[in-house]
């Protein structure tokens, strides 16, 4: 018999209570094709049995005192207030003494009091999916007939904040809002969001014999575009360079936006708690509704299943081989132009889906949106404020015009020679 010891890292499984399921129809969702590799399957739903094998199995493979579960989809909501009471039961129920916390992932259309005072109560973090003001948000977040959903999400968010619950603004950042930087920034801040993520979006596109179109990490065929409303790295790079000004200048130790704070913790040697800015990832997969477990939630193609929880652990599927290797490759399959380049420390090659380019000699494997982070002017102690406690480090300045700041710029590796 086998025996598999968890290694100090904590185990991190994204649940899908619906699977792919959504009551809205982004054009440029990653998810919402998913339910094609599950044809005969009519019924997404996670039963309560798998909810509480999974729950118990999870907590029991836990080597730290909290733990932190995240409900993901599809649209969480479409599953009924009830089946969230009956997780908290058997969190519960399972716990041992160990501190329990939980978020959930949500487009916000279909948030109501009942929601609010639910999570309120019990102490949940809401990510809420929002693309800027109106004409950001509604050119590809609609519903199946096509209808905009800006109204809906703004009138969930003033019920976030009438019933106090905590809350986070999910932005994609797309072909067409690229070009609006502090229009799309200036939003969050007059809705008082104060915890901002934003996910550039980079999707390739083929057609496949199920029905899919979302392009696999790693295949390679002419036949493969990248899609319409993936953005453009260079203005990638400027949007984020134009936030951070102002940032900068206005808001640090207000508004905390993740890929600073993830960027300064690489620069000062802290963990960045962004698994694309890690060196090594692999350790946050995710688990469908019917118990298949994939390597990530950004992988889930057929290449990538782990295993199903009703045949392997939670703990031999995420400590197994092939998610082992599938964490080491983030560094380990980097081209050589990456791995000598001064500032690996600081993106560590980004995310694995997005490698797609070529280098300058050819060889396979470039981010197609790697970061640069250029520092300049002595210390970084000051940084704690944005988020990283005592952060402190003494760097070489590198000029960058005006000023003494840290810049975040992104352009295709190709580009820089």
């Amino acid at each position: 018999m086998n025996v598999i010891s968890p290694f100090s890292r904590p185990l991190y499984v994204m649940l899908k209570p619906v699977g792919s399921v959504c009551n809205l129809a982004c054009d440029y969702c990653y998810y919402l094709e998913k339910g094609k590799l599950y044809p005969e399957t009519k019924n997404t739903v996670m039963s309560e049995q798998l909810l509480e094998k999974f729950i118990r199995e999870y907590l029991e493979a836990q080597t730290t005192q909290q733990v932190l579960f995240t409900w993901h989809g599809g649209e969480t909501l479409m599953r009924p207030i009830s089946f969230y009471q009956k997780a908290l039961e058997l969190q519960r129920k399972y716990a041992a003494g160990r501190q329990i916390d939980n978020c959930i992932q949500t487009n916000g259309t279909l948030l109501n009091d009942a929601w609010c005072e639910f999570f309120k109560a019990n102490n949940f973090l809401v990510g809420v999916s929002i693309d800027g003001p109106q004409e950001f948000h509604d050119e590809y977040r609609r519903n199946r007939q096509g209808q905009p959903s800006f109204y809906k999400v703004m009138q969930g968010i003033k019920l976030l904040k009438k019933h106090g619950v905590e809350y986070n603004g999910m932005a994609v950042v797309n072909d067409y809002n690229v070009d609006y930087p502090l229009e799309f920034y200036r939003f969050f801040k007059e809705l008082d969001c104060h915890y901002i993520q934003f996910a550039p979006i980079v999707e390739r596109l083929a057609d496949h014999r199920d029905g899919t179109r979302l392009t696999a990490p790693g295949q390679d065929d002419p036949d493969i575009k990248l899609a319409p409303f993936s953005v453009d790295p260079v203005k990638w790079g400027n949007f984020l360079c134009a936030i951070f000004d102002e940032w900068l200048k206005e808001d640090v130790g207000n508004y905390y936006v993740q890929l600073f704070d993830a960027t300064l913790a690489n620069w000062v040697g802290e963990q960045p708690g962004v698994c694309v800015l890690a060196r090594e990832c692999g350790h946050a997969g995710v688990m469908e509704f019917n118990g298949d477990v994939y390597s990530c939630d950004h992988f889930v193609f057929p290449e990538y299943k782990l295993g199903n929880i009703y045949t392997k652990t939670l703990t031999e599927m995420m400590y197994s081989p092939k998610q082992l290797k599938f964490g080491a490759d983030k560094y380990d399959t980097l081209p050589r132009q990456c791995k000598e380049c001064e500032f690996l420390f600081a993106c560590h090659g980004e995310c694995p889906k997005n490698r797609f380019m070529r280098t300058a000699d050819g060889e396979p494997g470039l981010n197609s949106r790697l970061f640069e982070i250029f520092p300049s002017c002595g210390t970084l102690h000051g940084f704690h404020e944005a988020g990283i406690a005592g952060a402190k480090a003494t760097r070489k300045c590198y000029g960058l015009g005006q000023g003494a700041k840290i810049g975040v710029k992104l352009y295709l590796c190709q580009d820089i020679n």
